[in-house]
């Protein structure tokens, strides 16, 4: 009797599952969404330029560290970003668009982050379009760290690629620091 009305309920599940699934979701050209065109490979060097010190902080603390987690990683802790990114390391460069986002740090024992963020470009031909980025981000890594391209916006709609991350400089007393981010990403 149990494995009848367990028959029954997969076959009513499978029912609902493949009528519900034509009227969420229907195949498309390609070509509507401009995936007919060759994808491009293209390449962007740029700075991020976190200020922790005030006036004009680019990142906030919206979650406290676990409080039983008593590390020195802030185990926990949240922040929202709006950071610059520039064209040179000096923070006077030109800005050419912003990283907004989140980072969390992911490790008890280390200072890992988690960082998830859109790059929005405000300047030249992606102007108004934007690249998401997300992985993780162990900051005092003497290696390149990387960040996964897992999509994106405007020219970037459908993008995948990769981001290399090096600390350039960081201010133990301020905690400012620039970064500079290469961006590999293929789009169309």
């Amino acid at each position: 009797m149990i494995a009848q009305k367990n028959l029954i309920t997969l076959f009513l599940f499978l029912i609902i599952f493949t009528s519900s699934a034509t009227l969420f979701g229907n195949s498309i050209e390609p070509k509507s969404l401009n995936l007919h065109k060759e994808q491009i490979l293209s390449h962007f060097r740029f700075y991020w330029q976190e200020k922790f010190s005030e006036p004009n902080a680019t990142s906030m603390e919206i979650v406290s560290p676990v409080p039983k987690y008593n590390t020195t990683s802030k185990f926990g802790s949240i922040r929202a970003i709006d950071i610059a990114l520039t064209i040179g390391p000096n923070v006077s460069s030109k800005v050419v668009g912003r990283a907004q986002g989140v980072y969390v740090s992911a490790s008890e024992t280390e200072i890992d982050l988690l960082m998830i963020e859109n790059i929005v470009f405000y300047e030249g031909r992606y102007n108004g379009s934007s690249i998401t980025t997300m992985g993780r981000n162990p900051i005092f890594s003497k290696v390149v760290r990387e960040l996964d391209v897992v999509g994106g916006s405007g020219h970037f709609r459908f993008a995948k690629g990769y981001a290399e991350l090096r600390t350039i400089s960081s201010d133990p007393k301020t905690l400012d620091t620039a970064v500079q981010y290469d961006v590999y990403v293929y789009h169309y």
